[in-house]
């Protein structure tokens, strides 16, 4: 190496040392001086770096339980089982576990949580290796895996405040929705491929994942949480705390009617997607690349949202964003054949981790440092209530009135949503940070 380049390299850390960000972490307010570029910001890249390599892993596991569950009892609604007690564990811990975050040390947290979930992967790579893999191990495992999960989440998003400048608050969280979209394209042909190896090999990989990303988190020289002297309130009214901020804020009040409605119509258009392709005699593998197809329009999305995210205002995204969704979804009812509708799905999902970046981007900066994971914890919760549902509304539209029925059906909720965004005083009147 030669010594212009070490002389770079030496000032670029100076200058890391000198971020104007960390003046401002404990408060997330923008700096006077123009922050330190996130390539050259060594924290958050650890921070991403440990959770692409986390969420991969999880991503390949997170097929290969119900094929291991399959191969061992051949019941589809026992594979189907572990799926749902680990989404339950996950729900059920979300509104403690923000309140938890934001009393304890976020680091030790997410250390905690990693090492927790790499314990529980191993354990059952074990299980596998000796024959003694039951369902009742994988379930307590799945239970685990959610649990750890719902800690892990707000944490991580509590502690992107405190290691990326208010200004760059939306490109950080448009970068982790590409990575988020890249995990999910990734992780399930993984996870079938390892499972082809071994039964075994796919656990493991997913406890690695899990030991990268605490060394990342480890690794991590900033503070992740700001210092509070005030004693910490109970549990419960901690819990209440967060959900009164939360319908207090304006903004964040119009959110929590918005989120439930578009989340659930996006899985309720899906689903009905997969049955109307399985009654035209699609081939599964066929079935499969088509929801592929809309997932690349999700990660082509989130590698344009940095670029786009400055470029339009909130409130145009938010609004803008439901009206073309709502056509595009409409217009899928009337298009014959699978991948025309694919591809008008795909745009549809395009703008969406534009969106996301922006909004999750905004809602870290408005939350004070000591709420920040009871927020995430409430929001998060609050915005997937109704997607359980949408999987029951769909057969059911389907079975009366057919698959552009469903369309239509689910293009109705979105075109509520739309409406109620466009006359919402909390997403037009918002404040800029």
């Amino acid at each position: 190496m030669t010594s212009g380049t070490t002389g770079d390299a030496e000032r670029a850390d100076q200058a890391e040392r000198a971020d104007p960000g960390d003046a401002a972490e404990g408060t997330g307010e923008a700096p006077a001086d123009p922050p330190v570029p996130l390539h050259r910001n060594r924290d958050f890249r650890r921070l991403w770096v440990g959770q692409a390599c986390s969420e991969l892993g999880s991503g390949a596991a997170g097929l290969a339980y119900p094929l291991l569950v399959l191969a061992l009892t051949g019941s589809p609604i026992q594979a189907g089982l572990v799926g749902t007690v680990r989404m339950a564990a996950s729900t059920l811990s979300g509104l403690p576990a923000g309140a938890l975050v934001d009393r304890w040390n976020r680091r030790r947290v997410m250390i905690g949580c990693e090492a927790l979930r790499a314990c529980a992967a191993l354990g059952l790579v074990a299980a596998i290796l000796g024959g003694r893999a039951s369902l009742p191990l994988i379930l307590a495992v799945a239970v685990v895996e959610g649990g750890a999960g719902a800690l892990f989440g707000p944490a991580q998003t509590a502690a992107v405040r405190n290691i990326v400048p208010a200004a760059q608050l939306p490109t950080a969280v448009a970068r982790n929705e590409a990575r988020g979209y890249a995990a999910e394209l990734a992780g399930p042909p993984l996870g079938g491929a390892l499972f082809a190896v071994a039964r075994w090999v796919p656990f493991l990989a997913d406890a690695v994942s899990y030991v990268v990303s605490l060394v990342a988190v480890w690794l991590i020289r900033r503070p992740l949480r700001a210092e509070h002297s005030e004693r910490p309130e109970p549990l419960g009214r901690a819990v209440w705390s967060g959900l009164r901020f939360v319908v207090g804020e304006p903004f964040l009040r119009a959110m929590l009617v918005l989120a439930p409605l578009v989340n659930a119509a996006f899985a309720g258009v899906l689903f009905v997607l997969v049955v109307v392709l399985l009654q035209r005699g699609t081939p599964p593998a066929a079935v499969g690349a088509v929801q592929s197809a809309i997932m690349v329009g999700g990660l082509l999305g989130a590698l344009a949202a940095p670029w786009l995210q400055p470029r339009i205002r909130v409130q145009a995204l938010v609004i803008g964003f439901l009206w073309v969704i709502t056509g595009l979804v409409t217009a899928a009812a009337f298009v014959p054949g699978s991948y025309p509708v694919a591809v008008l799905l795909a745009l549809a999902i395009l703008p969406a981790p534009t969106l996301n970046a922006a909004l999750v981007g905004y809602q870290i900066a408005i939350t004070p440092d000591h709420m920040q994971g009871r927020v995430d914890s409430a929001i998060g919760l609050l915005a997937q209530c109704l997607q359980p549902l949408a999987p029951l509304l769909g057969g059911a539209v389907v079975a009366w009135w057919g698959g552009r029925g469903g369309f239509l059906a689910f293009a109705g909720i979105l075109a509520v949503a739309a409406v109620v965004a466009s006359l919402s005083k909390g997403v037009r009147k918002l404040r800029p940070l």
